[in-house]
């Protein structure tokens, strides 16, 4: 699946408020679908390469060899969920924006792993 179809499948999953691709070396996104006046994509996703590279450096300063699945932001009324694509081989991450009151996090997180897994870049 291509980057336009799989976040077209990411905003399908219930609750999503807007989903990107965003290569986290660069900060820049791929794509993005969703967002709105309170939910800037670009910036968030922008912004959520830091977290990526924290995590990603604090990973090997502790020594731990292992891949992250991914990362939970929760807020008040919204889940952010950033999954690093292993099968893209590279430095992208999935983000997705969920408003809390009508997402459930286990399936969003199923559904966001499959996307990762139809996707090619």
């Amino acid at each position: 699946m291509n980057i336009e179809t799989a976040l077209k499948e990411a905003m399908s999953i219930d609750g999503a408020l807007g989903a990107a691709l965003v290569d986290y070396e660069s900060g820049m996104s791929l794509g993005v679908l969703g967002g709105g006046p309170h939910l800037d994509l670009e910036l968030a996703a922008a912004g959520n390469t830091e977290v990526v590279r924290a995590k990603q450096r604090t990973l090997k300063s502790i020594g731990l060899d292992d891949e992250i699945e991914d990362i939970l932001i929760t807020l008040g009324g919204q889940y952010h969920l950033i999954r690093p694509l292993t099968s893209a081989g590279g430095s992208l991450f999935l983000y997705l924006a969920l408003d809390r009151s009508r997402s459930n996090l286990a399936l969003a997180r199923h559904s966001l792993r499959k996307v990762e897994s139809e996707l090619e870049v």
